[in-house]
């Protein structure tokens, strides 16, 4: 399974009468800046027809509780409206709520009155549902397609068939567009074509092309979305994703604080805890990993750690805190790591007690404690094989430890070649997430290189942090140290000049940068 969809394994389901209740069926008015959606739907009331539009552009930029509220907003407005508890149907599968989502399903199905353009859109949420019931089966997700085919056949012209049509084009029928490939293209243009104010089309083109990594394309088609709907935080959001890595790391953070204003105001107003939002810490995550980037240590220890204490039911969410601990690390504070890896050990979820033995490894070698090292390695790898799912998630990050404990042993050849396979898989993942954390895993690999007394192969990890990212001024650093070492002083001043320039908006404080200061002072 792909980890673009780990957002399905969840540890614990709200309750869905709770939900309902305290959000999802609570009013709300029609949203500027979200962008335009519009499907014709068998409704004689105006009002109940844009507040379905608004459900499906929420559901389109992965808003769930504002779409969970716009349909039930629709169906106070018209009791009869089927296609809006087919909106439900996901907007609580999305919400962790399978229970709900079946029964909105079962209701649509009820409210069937024989209108075709209905009867098609719940067809194809059965036979999708019928695949995530059993998501390894080919033949339901082909039956799943089938049912988008026939239903284009009869409506050529509606294009959210097209867009759900892209989407089904991945291997994972419970894909949201995450996961959009290069044959979803053809479907997203051709709703593209039918619809050009349709901002969802440009959101999911943006997915396929960061995921085929053309990221120029990909930012242009992000950028119209974020136009197209300003007010939504994860537009702004993607934006950042593509000018982050495109080098323009000032105009990313731009968009990435964007989205936290806009996400924490409507957080604010609407009395929503934020446990309940879960682009709020993701999008938390990568800012902060974007100061980070740029050397601004206060500002990205305060929101790693923010993000490192909010609940969430998500998987990913979960074992994406790992970037505190990681973050602790990197700037020496092993005690403070291991206390970090220690909440994830107490975990519900065997993956995440497997995640925070794998920190507690790293926090260990780099106290020199080998034996207590490898004890954490062996409880990592027992909670893997008691995970149900997922396992693959983690996986790269177990064989890092275990690569760095050879490193860190004597074993050089036995760690590097665990390492190189390691950086083949991190640096070959697609997506932006995926990207940016193959960066500063690069870099921890460079630095328990160094440490275990390895230069040859820091500088070779070091190169490869070139490659991956010419941009970032950690990349120049770590080639640096290594030419320096090497004796290699030219190669080395230049390179310690370009960490320089591209921590030129760090923290005066930053260790690294008063380190290359210093050497300079030195020549």
């Amino acid at each position: 399974m792909s980890v673009f969809f780990i957002f399905l394994l969840v540890f614990a389901q709200h309750h869905p009468s709770s939900i309902q209740n305290e959000l999802l069926e609570r009013p709300l008015p029609l949203r500027m800046g979200i962008g335009t959606a519009h499907d014709t739907v068998s409704t004689s009331s105006p009002q109940a027809q844009a507040f379905y539009d608004q459900g499906l552009a929420c559901l389109h930029s992965y808003v769930w509780i504002e779409a969970a509220r716009s349909f039930n907003q629709a169906l106070k407005l018209d009791p009869k409206l089927a296609l809006a508890h087919v909106g439900l149907s996901y907007a609580y599968t999305e919400l962790n709520a399978p229970a709900a989502a079946r029964s909105a399903l079962d209701r649509a199905v009820a409210l069937y009155e024989h209108d075709e353009h209905d009867h098609q859109h719940i067809a194809v949420r059965k036979a999708q549902m019928a695949a995530e019931d059993d998501p390894r089966n080919t033949d339901r997700l082909a039956s799943y397609r089938k049912a988008l085919d026939d239903a284009l056949a009869r409506f050529p012209m509606d294009e959210e068939l097209w867009l759900q049509r892209g989407v089904a084009e991945s291997s994972d029928p419970s894909d949201r567009g995450q996961g959009s490939t290069a044959a979803s293209a053809r479907y997203y243009e051709r709703a593209l074509a039918l619809g050009p104010t349709h901002f969802a089309a440009h959101h999911f083109l943006a997915h396929v092309f960061e995921n085929s990594g053309r990221i120029d394309e990909a930012s242009r088609h992000a950028s119209a979305y974020a136009a197209m709907a300003p007010s939504i935080p994860h537009a702004r959001h993607m934006n950042g994703h593509e000018l982050r890595r495109l080098g323009r790391i000032d105009q990313a953070v731009a968009e990435f604080e964007a989205a936290d204003r806009l996400e924490t105001e409507y957080l604010k107003n609407e009395k929503i805890p934020v446990e309940h939002e879960w682009h709020y810490q993701h999008n938390l995550d990568l800012l902060g990993t974007s100061y980070q980037y740029l050397g601004q240590m206060a500002k990205a220890e305060r929101l790693l750690k923010a993000s490192f204490e909010i609940p969430s039911a998500l998987a990913v969410q979960e074992f994406n805190k790992r970037e505190w601990p990681v973050f602790l690390l990197a700037r020496g504070r092993t005690q403070e790591a291991l206390e970090a890896a220690k909440v994830m050990i107490g975990h519900s979820s065997s993956l995440i007690r497997a995640t925070g033995h794998i920190q507690a490894g790293h926090a260990m070698l780099a106290s020199r404690r080998f034996r207590e090292a490898a004890e954490e390695a062996n409880a990592a790898l027992r909670e893997l094989k008691s995970a149900a799912d997922g396992a693959a998630l983690v996986a790269p990050s177990f064989e890092a430890l275990q690569g760095e404990f050879f490193l860190r042993t004597g074993q050089r050849e036995k760690g590097r070649m665990m390492l190189d396979e390691v950086i083949r898989k991190l640096r070959s993942a697609p997506g932006p997430d995926q990207w940016a954390q193959a960066l500063f895993a690069l870099e921890a690999i460079a630095r328990a290189a160094r440490e275990a007394g390895d230069w040859d192969y820091a500088a070779r990890v070091a190169k490869q942090m070139l490659e991956h990212d010419p941009a970032y001024a950690g990349s120049h650093y770590a080639v640096a140290l290594a030419a320096e070492h090497a004796g290699e002083s030219r190669a080395a001043r230049e390179e310690f000049a370009l960490a320089e320039k591209g921590w030129n908006k760090a923290d005066p404080e930053l260790a690294e940068l008063r380190q290359v200061r210093s050497r300079q002072k030195q020549e």
